[in-house]
């Protein structure tokens, strides 16, 4: 396992419309719709050619909406739809080579041999090339749409993502490696002393596998898991090799990267183990001036309601019921959702006297995230600086609106990380786990058998 950290890695976080709220109104956007495979290919192959670790498609389970029945302001100010990711990622694992694919399914909506199953699955279909981005839903909105009146609360919802991980990484090493013979003369097709049942039997799952699909080509597909909050971090060190995560400034990045790198070592992991990539939106300029118009622009076509349903949705709190001209409500220990992205969102409107309306308009533009302004050269030197000092392994990169906004990131900043040295110019090895220097698994069953 490599934990040299000469380069960078680098995902690109795909968006059929842009991540900038105002990015789908810039006269220069594509709409790029999500059910459309021949945009995803053109986004899909670019980012190849650029040689970046992997493509990463996000979910929700529903339109986020500003209370309950209410999802007229998600639907009428943002593009609300989106695509299924897993279906998303096995048509691109055929018309890509080298890049890694990651998609997103849920804790809390799903069971752990669907996703055991699935992610397998697309694992074997890409040769190697599969991740999951393990999440526990946010809202009262994606509840509704799976027969429950609200979702389950911060812990306990984490609860059930630790114990729901432990089953699938069972059901992952269900099939060794060597289980298959398929013998023709023998008539003898797998080994069944190799094939393993779970027998998992805990608070949330009862399972018995085991898995009907072999064992994978990275043994297990990356585990990603995002986010910021305190229980995340703790379930995130247990489990996580990639973590995605919102951080607005170098000394946030900083603090949280020190912090979870070692809560890691305390559960008895290497700091090597998991790579961290904060979330980053490069804006791009052939001057600095020229850089600053186009984020101000950006900016002003924000409609404020676009950023308030979509908080509202994701906190589980009206914020409709507050004037758009007033101070930004004092609510953090009144929402439910998400809440490590939003304890700067806070922090943030109060030390700024901030107005409901502000705050709407900034969260919109960037959900907690960095935004990187300026030209290619003095953005290689922001993303230098966060890699250097320890405020990321790398990056999952924004682009603010499509199709140019991407073309500035992966023709401009990206070839200037390359000629510094800090990102690779072609790709080394062949699965997602070698692009990010992560140790294949091995197989506990086969593990447990051996000598000590």
């Amino acid at each position: 396992m490599s934990d040299d950290r000469k380069q960078m890695h680098l995902g690109l976080f795909v968006a059929a419309n842009g991540h900038h709220a105002g990015g789908w109104r810039h006269p220069d956007a594509d709409f790029g719709s999500p059910t459309d495979p021949d945009y995803y290919k053109r986004i899909a192959t670019q980012a190849e050619r650029a040689k970046l670790d992997m493509l990463f498609i996000a979910d929700g389970l529903s339109i986020k909406a500003v209370h309950a029945g209410s999802y007229e302001q998600s639907v009428t100010y943002r593009p609300s739809f989106t695509a299924e990711p897993l279906t998303l990622i096995g048509a691109l694992s055929a018309v890509t080579e080298r890049i890694g694919l990651a998609a997103t399914a849920s804790t809390t909506y799903h069971e752990p041999y669907h996703v055991a199953r699935m992610f397998a699955t697309l694992d074997h279909l890409s040769k190697g090339r599969a991740a999951w981005n393990a999440v526990t839903s946010t809202s009262d909105d994606e509840a509704r749409n799976f027969g429950k009146s609200a979702h389950l609360e911060h812990g306990t919802r984490y609860e059930r993502a630790d114990e729901f991980i432990e089953v699938v990484k069972k059901l992952w090493d269900s099939w060794e490696d060597e289980a298959v013979h398929a013998d023709k003369e023998s008539g003898v097709f797998s080994d069944a002393a190799k094939v393993h049942a779970a027998r998992h039997k805990g608070a949330w799952f009862d399972v018995a596998g085991p898995l009907n699909v072999a064992r994978t080509p990275q043994g297990h597909p990356v585990l990603i898991q995002a986010g910021s909050s305190e229980t995340f971090r703790e379930t995130a060190a247990r489990h996580a090799e990639l973590i995605f995560t919102a951080q607005p400034n170098l000394g946030s990045a900083q603090a949280f990267y020190a912090d979870v790198k070692a809560r890691a070592v305390r559960h008895g992991r290497s700091q090597a183990s998991l790579r961290i990539l904060p979330g980053l939106m490069p804006i791009v300029g052939s001057t600095e001036k020229e850089a600053k118009e186009k984020r101000d622009y950006l900016d002003s076509l924000i409609h404020p309601h676009a950023g308030l349903a979509f908080m509202s949705g994701s906190m589980n709190y009206d914020l409709s019921q507050h004037p758009l001209d007033g101070p930004f409500p004092d609510i953090e220990d009144r929402i439910r959702g998400s809440r490590g992205r939003f304890a700067f969102v806070f922090r943030k409107a109060k030390e700024e006297g901030l107005t409901l309306a502000e705050v709407g308009r900034w969260y919109a533009a960037s959900r907690s995230h960095s935004i990187v302004v300026g030209t290619p050269d003095s953005i290689a030197d922001t993303l230098a600086a966060w890699f250097r000092e320890r405020g990321s392994d790398g990056f999952n990169l924004m682009a603010p609106y499509m199709s140019a906004g991407l073309d500035d990131i992966l023709q401009l900043v990206v070839p200037e990380l390359q000629n510094r040295g800090l990102f690779r110019a072609d790709y080394a090895g062949k699965t997602l786990r070698e692009h990010f220097g992560l140790e294949r698994p091995a197989n506990a069953y086969a593990k447990a058998r051996q000598p000590v």
